[in-house]
């Protein structure tokens, strides 16, 4: 985990039970950048501060997850959303990719290690993008 990119997470979850126990686990894998809110709105609300991923709630009481999920991906399609969830449902897990999430988390047992798994799996498809689209300049010190 020496050479471990580090990212911007948002963990929204009105469980402030479940929310502490992923940002522990987070924080016991060297992730430091995490902030919480017991809430899509506040989410939402702060958007600005460009979260790389954000572990979403399905089910909470002022907003539904999948309601958050839309407006996180109108405000920028490039977020990494992961719903998690209490419901082992198909078609909830299902609507969750259609609607832009990129992965999908029942909470349990090993809920934690599966974050930790997705975090890396985030981290792969942004170094293959990274090198499958070369910005401009690299671009053009390559013609060089």
């Amino acid at each position: 985990m020496e050479n471990q990119i580090q990212f911007k997470i948002f963990i929204v979850d009105d469980d402030t039970f479940c929310a502490n126990v992923y940002e522990q686990h987070l924080r016991n894998s060297l992730y430091n950048d995490i902030t919480f809110y017991d809430n899509g709105n506040d989410c939402i609300q702060n958007l600005h501060q460009n979260p790389d991923i954000i572990f979403l709630d399905h089910n909470m009481e002022d907003i539904t997850g999948f309601e958050v999920l839309k407006k996180i991906k109108r405000y920028n399609p490039n977020i990494y959303v992961i719903m998690v969830s209490g419901q082992d449902d198909i078609k909830t897990a299902v609507d969750a990719l259609k609607y832009g999430a990129f992965d999908y988390v029942i909470k349990g047992n090993d809920a934690c290690s599966k974050i930790i798994q997705l975090i890396d799996k985030v981290a792969r498809v942004k170094e293959e993008l990274r090198k499958s689209n070369p910005n401009i300049i690299q671009r053009l010190l390559s013609l060089f």
